[in-house]
Order: C-alpha cells, then sequence, then structure tokens
C-alpha cells in the first residue's frame, strides 16, 4: 500500500510525498454494542489501514484525491465552523471535514496540506473504516500543525467528528484502537477511564475476519435507536450508563421493564461481563474458554441485541462447525458485515477454504475471509 501510495502522489505532484501516515483498521474480540454504554470492549488493531501520502500547504486549503473513489474534492479550514450545520454531501471528504472541525473545536490552529489517500480495509464490513480514515486524518493534521500526538485525546476527537460533524452515535472503541493499537496483542478497554490493558493473543492461535458480503448503512441503521434503548434502560436504573448495573441488579428489576428495554439490558450487562471474562482467559492462554465466551457473545447479539442478520448467523454457524475453531461471533455495529473467529494457526488455511466453501452453499454469496495480525496504531510512515 505505501509503494501505491507513493507512486500515485508522484504521479499527481511530480515529487516525492513529504509524509506519508498510517491508521488501522480493527477487529472487535469480544465487547459488542458496549462502548457507548461506558463498558468494556476488547479489540485489536488490524493489519490493513486507512492511508495518505501528503505535503503541506502554505494555505488553508486541504485537496485529497482518493484512491478508492477515484476522485478529489477540497476544503477551506476557515470555512468549516460556518458550514456545521450545512447538510453533509461530500461522502468521504466529510470525515476529514469532521476531524478538522473537531480539532479546531478543540483550539487546536491547524495547517492545510494537500494528498493521497487510499485504504485496504473493506468499507462496510464492521472493520472501521471511518475511524481508520478520521484517526489517519487526524495524525496528518497533527505531524503538519505540529501538534503533539496523544492517542487518547486525539481519537476522542475522531469520535466527536463521528458524533457530531458525521451524524453517527458511536463510541470511543474504534478511534482509541485506531490511535493507540499495541502490535501483536489485543487491548482490553475500560470505555469509561480509557484505561488500556494489552493482552496478546492465546500462542497458537490466529484471528480470522470473515466478511459475509452483506452490507448496512450505519447511519441509516437501527444503531442510534439501540444506543436510545441503551440510554433508557440506564435512565430507568438511575446510573450514567448500563456498566454500573450487574446482573443481579438487572434480573431483581427485570419485570418493570418492558421485553425490549429488558433484552437490550441484558446484552449490555452480560456482554460486559463476558468480556472481562475473556480478558482474563487470554491472559491465561486458554483459547477454548475464549471461544466458548465468543459464541455466547453471538447467541445475546442475535437475540437480545437483535442485530444479526441471516448472512452473520449463517457464517458464524459454519465457522463455529469448522475444524479449528475455538469460537466465533459477529463483530462491528452488525446488521451485515464480518464474523470473527479464534483459531488454531495451523488449522487457519484449512478454515477458510473450509469455511468459504460451506457458506457459499448455504448463503449463495461468496465469502472473503481475512487471517488477521494485531498492529500498531497509527503512526508517520516516513
Amino acid at each position: 500500500m505505501q509503494q501505491k501510495l507513493t507512486s500515485a502522489f508522484n504521479d499527481r505532484f511530480r515529487q516525492q510525498p513529504a509524509l506519508i501516515v498510517r491508521a488501522p483498521g480493527r477487529v472487535n474480540l469480544i465487547g459488542e454494542h458496549t462502548d457507548y454504554n461506558d463498558g468494556f470492549v476488547f479489540p485489536m488493531a488490524i493489519d490493513r489501514a486507512a492511508w495518505i501520502a501528503l505535503r503541506p500547504r502554505s494555505d488553508a486549503k486541504v485537496i485529497a484525491t482518493s484512491l478508492d473513489f477515484g476522485e478529489t474534492k477540497e476544503f477551506d479550514l476557515a470555512s468549516l465552523k460556518a458550514a456545521f450545520d450545512a447538510p453533509k454531501q461530500d461522502g468521504w471528504l466529510e470525515y476529514l471535514k469532521g476531524v478538522a472541525w473537531a480539532l479546531q473545536d478543540a483550539g487546536f490552529q491547524l495547517k492545510g496540506w494537500e494528498g493521497v489517500v487510499a485504504g485496504d480495509v473493506p468499507i462496510g464490513a464492521g472493520l472501521s473504516s471511518s475511524a481508520a480514515l478520521e484517526v489517519v486524518t487526524a495524525r496528518a493534521f497533527a505531524a503538519v500543525s505540529n501538534l503533539e500526538w496523544k492517542p487518547g485525546p486525539m481519537a476522542l476527537l475522531g469520535q466527536r467528528a463521528e458524533n457530531k460533524w458525521v451524524g453517527v452515535n458511536c463510541g470511543i472503541m474504534d478511534q482509541l484502537i485506531s490511535a493507540a493499537g499495541v502490535e501483536g496483542c489485543a487491548l482490553l478497554i475500560d470505555c469509561r477511564s480509557l484505561e488500556t490493558t494489552p493482552a496478546p493473543l492465546p500462542k497458537g492461535t490466529v484471528v480470522v475476519v470473515l466478511d459475509t458480503a452483506t452490507r448496512r448503512g450505519l447511519v441509516d441503521s437501527a444503531y442510534n435507536e439501540r444506543r436510545a434503548q441503551c440510554e433508557a434502560a440506564a435512565r430507568h436504573f438511575g446510573v450514567k450508563a448500563l456498566r454500573d448495573v450487574s446482573s443481579a441488579q438487572l434480573a431483581a428489576r427485570a419485570p418493570e421493564l418492558d421485553q425490549t428495554t429488558l433484552k437490550r439490558a441484558r446484552h449490555v450487562v452480560s456482554e460486559n461481563e463476558r468480556t472481562l471474562a475473556a480478558a482474563e482467559a487470554m491472559k491465561r492462554g486458554d483459547a477454548p474458554a475464549v471461544g466458548r465466551l465468543m459464541n455466547e457473545s453471538h447467541e445475546s447479539l442475535r437475540y437480545d441485541f437483535e442485530v444479526t442478520n441471516d448472512g452473520l448467523n449463517v457464517m458464524v454457524e459454519c465457522a463455529q462447525s469448522a475444524r479449528g475453531c475455538y469460537g466465533a461471533r459477529m463483530t462491528g455495529a452488525g446488521f451485515g458485515g464480518c464474523a470473527v473467529a479464534l483459531v488454531a494457526e495451523d488449522h487457519a488455511d484449512a478454515f477458510v477454504q473450509q469455511v468459504s466453501a460451506a457458506y457459499a452453499k448455504a448463503a449463495k454469496l461468496a465469502a472473503h475471509a481475512y487471517v488477521c495480525h494485531a498492529a500498531a496504531g497509527a503512526r508517520i510512515v516516513s
């Protein structure tokens, strides 16, 4: 990707880029829809990323060419405050504009730049292509504007861009793992304190991402509805977030809740407990225990949070029945996208072939499988 980006920059500007920055996508091993409930998540940054090759400008313009979309767009840093309430119609550029707006609103003085943007995180697959684009944009602005790079605060500004500019009420997980990922490790993230605890994958295992080839439009999905339901449940218990409710408390007051609210709350409360248990199992190198918890997570997402679809359910069933699989679940916001499996490394190739064939037969769709390695967070490459 770096060579492709450098070549494209050279073709456009007839010189080498002054900087190349990258920020990874992520796969969440367990802990879904818990981040915006101040809970716990356990993602890892993957070796697929968003990239920008750039050079600084002497004015306040940002001019970016997207290799993925085959178009060049621009905006003026001075116009963002006035454009906040205007319709967001610039597609991929809105993520760049949103990050610039969030940085400026936080008091940072930004300089303009021009460059080439590309990525190999599948769009709409639940691997956080949007967060990778936000974080790599923040990394680019930090580099050209001589800002100190602090992963936690920068991730929060990326989240604010998506919440307030793009209009998706995501939690902090996606931006934080993209900014702060540790090579070779998944990160247990406390989404309230932003404390991160790295844990290596159990010895002899790999993570396989299984793309169902079904897609969902996140802004138009039921994501925001689920978040509102969780917030309503938290208000019922008189707490800041569902992170503060235990399984025992939920069971004791279950009759007070309507069935939909109860199911949503039950998923979040139990998922937090599963995520903490998975982190402990990971520290012990207990792959079977991690796998069991992943399986339980999928059932909860399917029946209590109701964010799977036929493609995800079929994919997970194919993965769970394949030799070498410790466990599998949907990952990401849901309604389409990817599943994730923890697999014995010596069975990985056969696993990919078996699951791809079984899914194609059952779903009549071609699956794409990625054996992923845990990557470092956002950085300047050159």
